[in-house]
């Protein structure tokens, strides 16, 4: 049986209950917990057409929501353009294998480079196998080590 085609669009506000619900889940992958007003906020942010450092991108399929993605553009030192962070980014458990997550990256790629922005990178935990198999084929594992306070 084949899936439903997947499409990647901006956030809406009439989004915030599925996409509540994804962005509990990818914490829940990483056993985080956010007070509601970090959700509220984010939220806010990531609809706000003032704030332009951000952007959530949504996967959609069959007029539901199986994925998102949060995006912050920040200046970098070594560069004079910014640079992209992709902090975010989860697929349903349901949806994985879709194409999903390769198509959210490939958006958060396009929207890059048409800010001017060619370095996106991202993290993720050594252990996140199934993500990281996308990961290998969409971009280059570095050697940094990340610390944090």
């Amino acid at each position: 049986m084949k899936s439903a085609p997947v499409a990647i669009r901006p956030l809406a506000a009439s989004d915030e209950a599925e996409w509540r619900r994804l962005w509990r889940a990818y914490l829940d992958f990483y056993e985080t917990e956010l007070p509601e007003a970090v959700y509220a906020a984010t939220f806010a942010r990531n609809l706000d057409p003032a704030v332009t450092d951000r952007l959530c991108l949504v996967a959609e399929t069959g007029g539901r929501l199986v994925g998102l993605v949060h995006v912050i553009w920040h200046a970098h030192n070594w560069r004079l353009e910014q640079v992209c962070y992709l902090q975010d980014l989860y697929v349903d458990e349901g949806a994985r294998g879709t194409g999903a997550g390769r198509a959210l990256i490939e958006a958060v790629y396009a929207e890059a480079d048409r800010r001017g922005t060619p370095a996106v990178y991202w993290m993720t935990q050594d252990f996140n196998a199934t993500a990281r198999r996308l990961y290998d084929r969409v971009a280059k594992v570095t050697p940094f080590v990340k610390y944090s306070r």
